[in-house]
This record gives structure tokens, sequence and C-alpha cells, in this order.
């Protein structure tokens, strides 16, 4: 008898369009000969599935169950592609938690920590060998002494972002106090971000993202650096996902001394905030000095088939339908252990 997936996607952010885009190519890749896949909208209107005729059924909310055809179909796990809140703040995660769905991403308490940049940046200091960029967490109550904060404490340039939020969304470049104001105020306003603003001050290097999973055997596989050059200010919204505005080469170009490091570095990281499933660490290399300083984590990353994760497990020598039988089985034996 198959699994049954409920291939989560969609959400309430702006992220929506881009994980309709990751379900549809993760479905293509699923082994569809040990799952029976079912692609579940997460929308603000409505929870429900499209079946092949175009006929849409409603979610039933209260055990996440769906009635089609004059049959109740209840699902095995989750495999959640929704980027941005509710799919990758906890939210979602706390609500499978509650109704004991099974699912592939980091638990409720490690999905809110890691959507929040500046909670993130504490729990991970002293890690060896990884650095963070000074920074100034802003919160709804420092909205009007905002500026002066930042220029007390950091210098410039500055990255400026909403703490909570994906794709480079509300991002700003700050080269000139005179913008700071606009930018902080950007970030602020971004939809859905929580009214928190974080201001790192801007390392000068190269940046790279790479992927880290748990397999079906409970072992930590990193796979290989994807580097990120884009002829855009930075790796910003635009950047990401216009065709021809960045390169992205994988497996990077860095000696054995940096791979063997950033390996240790991203299953510490992993560790420590306590990671489930596949995630993705972004981070710079520092021209001047080859630190590695942390950027961002990203537990529900991109899975179209341009994207960093499905690259890199390419690079890795393995095809997409094997990494995502290796994060469903390695799910599915977690919740089996855990009862």
């Amino acid at each position: 008898m198959k699994t049954k997936i409920a291939l989560i996607t969609g959400g309430y952010t702006a992220e929506s369009e881009v994980s309709f885009k990751s379900s549809a190519f993760v479905y293509t890749q699923l082994d569809k000969s040990l799952y029976e896949v079912y692609e579940i909208a997460i929308m603000p209107e409505q929870w429900y599935y499209v079946n092949d005729a175009g006929i849409k059924f409603e979610i039933n909310k209260q055990d996440f169950s769906l009635m089609m055809d004059g049959h109740v179909v209840k699902f095995d796990i989750a495999f959640i592609v929704l980027h941005g809140s509710p799919g990758e703040d906890g939210r979602l995660q706390g609500y499978f938690d509650m109704i004991g769905l099974p699912y592939t991403s980091c638990d409720a308490l490690t999905s809110a920590l890691t959507m929040n940049k500046g909670y993130t940046k504490a729990v991970l200091a002293g890690i060896s060998d990884l650095y963070l960029a000074d920074s100034v967490l802003l919160f709804a109550s420092d909205r009007d002494s905002a500026s002066q904060q930042v220029q007390d404490r950091l210098s410039l340039p500055f990255f400026v972002k909403p703490n909570a939020g994906g794709s480079s969304i509300g991002m700003t470049k700050v080269k000139a106090v005179s913008d700071l104001d606009e930018a902080i105020a950007k970030a602020y306003d971004a939809a859905h971000t929580g009214q928190q603003v974080l201001v790192e001050e801007f390392i000068e290097g190269r940046e790279f993202s790479r992927g880290i999973f748990k397999n079906s055997k409970g072992e930590l596989v990193v796979l290989p650096a994807s580097e990120v050059i884009t002829t855009r200010e930075f790796f910003d919204f635009e950047a990401k996902y216009i065709p021809g505005l960045t390169d992205e080469i994988t497996p990077a170009d860095i000696t054995d001394e940096q791979n063997d490091r950033s390996e240790r570095i991203i299953k510490d990281v992993y560790r420590k905030l306590n990671c489930r499933g596949m995630v993705r660490v972004d981070f710079f290399l520092q021209s001047e000095t080859d630190k590695f300083y942390f950027i961002e984590i990203n537990t529900t990353p991109g899975q179209t088939e341009q994207s960093f994760i499905p690259q890199q497990v390419r690079a890795h020598g393995m095809s997409e339908t094997e990494f995502y039988t290796e994060i469903l089985e390695g799910a599915l034996l977690v919740a089996k252990t855990n009862g």
C-alpha cells in the first residue's frame, strides 16, 4: 500500500508564487511507485486540493483530511514545500504536531526561531570558526529612534532587512546614511514580517549556499556548496528569480580546507538549532580574512529545478527522486521512533 503524501504549497505571503513552482517540481520527482501524492494548497482564503479534472476539494482542518468522491483521504506525512508563513515559521508545524501528522521539515520551535534572523544569530554564537556580522535588532517600539541606533553602533555599509521573512523581500544595501531611513521603513513595512528589522554591517567577500540533510539512516549529509555571483548590488529578490542576473556555480570552486571547514560548521549549525530534514545555510567567505560569516538558514529551501538544493543534489551524484525519498523516509523513521 502506497504512503499518502500531502505535498504542502502556497502560503500567506508573496513567496507563495515560489512555493507553487517548488511543489510543481517536487511532484514530478516523487517516486509514484512508493507514494500517492496530493498537492495541498494552504492559502488565506482556503486550504484545498484540485484533482486532475480541475475540481477543488476543501481540507477539513479538524484533522487535515480530504473528503473526495465519497471517501475520506487521510495522509501519512506532510512534505512541506511552503516558503514563508505559515509553512516556514512554525505555525503549520505546531498544527501538525497537535493533530499528530508527521512532516518533513524542522519542528515548530526550530522553524519559529530560525525565521527570526536576530534570535538565530544569538543561538549560533560560539560555534568554532563561524563568524557573525555586527548587527542591531530593531523592534516596533524602536522605529522612531532606529536610524540613530544604527548609526551609533554600526559602520557603513549596512544590510537592512526584515528580521522575519525570506526571498530578500524588503532588503536594502545602504551605502550612505541619507538612504538609511528609507531602507528601515521598507523593512518595517514588508508584509507578514513582524515589524522587526535587522541591520548588519556589510561583509565583503564571496557568497555561498550549502544544503544539509539527515538521510533515512539518521546520518548528516552536507551537499556540495554553490557560489552566488550576481550582477546586482546583492543577491536580492530579482537576482534570485530573474534569469540571467546571477551565476550559480555548483560545485563551488573552493579549496579542500574551505570545503572541510564549511562542512563542519554547517553540521554544527544543524545540530545547535536542532534541525530536521533538509535545510540550507548561506554564508560569506570574507575576502581579507578567509573567515566564514553566517548570513541565514533556510528551513524550507526552494525546490525548483534551478534552486540550490536540486543543483547540489545532482552535483552530489543523486537524483532528485532518490533525494526526496531519503527526506520522506527519514521523516517517517523519526515519527516511528518518537511514537
